[in-house]
């Protein structure tokens, strides 16, 4: 397998008869960081990280705050990624048995995780997360994430990454798939979970982005090697359809506004309401009614604003005692949800961001009360 991946004589012979593949983890690790991609040490024969030193575990404490990483020793599973040729000598050359994952944030990777694993399919509105699926649409024989990526390339007129040849493709030991792509921008896409309730990109079908970690090609666990595919060993550009799905299941980090005052017509009804039910319904549609007005286009209107603003209005009332949190929480999620369908994860931390600064500022109805 090591042949395939074309390491130069200087790192690697073929492999003699007889000769185990931990001896070429070495080799992998070295290519890797050839191509600017940081490497970390995976436990033998698995998927997950080499353990953490027995401080570490016994001592819980963040990566950044962890001497052994400075120490060149690799706590902390990706955190302790590296490029140095002489301290991936020291890992693999002393234990070769280890497998080879790459960071793939500071690599600059966007690694697509088609899944094929036979379980039943979620409800229809998990299949594609914020696309519906009517139920007229029959889904016989949808079976895995190769099916669901495959549908969602279909609706936007493209070729399914699983069958891009132009990229780097690695077939896993499981009959899944991993499409490697690059970023070409700044941009910090995130990794997710094809099964999750907050973002995902399908059914089955992971992303490995920052926060995470891929597989490198050429390792063996003890269920198999992970095999490149073709003879494309680069990872090609993130295409720009593929990337406008990933803004829109919400892979990217919110971008937060600043807290903003209460708008002036949000104060007039909280003047204006008195302590009925039915007046702080009237309170609330004329709080969000900004938020909902946004849902006429499918993308920007300044939705992250009004959403903010909002929020940071709603967190007064809870502070003021007017509204629950809950109840608070509640509606704005709600209407997030209907305005912008799939990107629950981007709108909960604008609702969390405003919500928090409009709890230190209390919005009461009388005039002379207003913080």
């Amino acid at each position: 397998m090591t042949a395939e991946l074309r390491f130069s004589s200087s790192d690697s012979r073929h492999p003699a008869p007889g000769r185990s593949v931990a001896d070429l983890s070495l080799a992998t690790a070295r290519w890797c960081a050839r191509h600017g991609w940081p490497v970390h040490p995976l436990a033998t024969g698995r998927k997950t990280p080499a353990a953490n030193c027995n401080d570490c575990r016994t001592r819980p404490h963040a990566a950044a705050e962890c001497p052994c990483l400075p120490a060149g020793r690799w706590c902390h599973g990706f955190h302790a990624a590296t490029l140095d040729q002489r301290r991936i000598e020291n890992w693999w050359g002393t234990h070769p048995e280890l497998g080879v994952g790459v960071a793939c944030g500071p690599a600059g990777l966007v690694v697509i995780d088609i899944d094929a694993h036979s379980t039943e399919p979620p409800s229809r509105d998990r299949i594609l997360p914020g696309i519906p699926i009517a139920d007229h649409v029959n889904l016989a024989g949808l079976a895995n994430g190769f099916h669901t990526l495959a549908v969602l390339a279909a609706l936007r007129s493209q070729p399914s990454p699983a069958d891009d040849t132009t990229t780097l493709r690695v077939r896993t030991p499981s009959g899944g798939m991993h499409v490697w792509y690059r970023t070409t921008d700044s941009r910090r896409w995130q990794c997710s979970s094809g099964s999750s309730q907050g973002r995902a990109l399908a059914w089955q079908v992971d992303v490995r982005a920052h926060g995470g970690y891929i597989i490198a090609p050429g390792t063996t666990t003890r269920h198999g090697t992970y095999s490149p595919l073709g003879a494309i060993r680069e990872p090609a550009p993130l295409p720009a359809w593929l990337a406008q799905e990933l803004e829109r299941t919400g892979h990217l980090p919110a971008a937060v506004p600043a807290p903003r005052p209460v708008p002036p017509r949000a104060w007039q009804a909280v003047r204006a309401a008195g302590g009925s039910r039915d007046q702080l319904t009237r309170v609330l549609e004329g709080i969000l009614a900004p938020v909902q007005e946004c849902g006429r286009v499918p993308e920007g209107a300044g939705f992250s604003d009004a959403l903010n603003r909002a929020a940071y209005t709603l967190g007064g009332l809870v502070a003021a005692g007017r509204v629950t949190r809950d109840e608070a929480e509640r509606v704005l999620t709600e209407t997030a949800a209907a305005v912008r369908p799939g990107q629950e994860r981007r709108a909960e931390q604008i609702i969390r961001s405003g919500m928090t600064e409009g709890l230190k500022r209390p919005l009461h109805a009388t005039p002379g009360r207003r913080p």
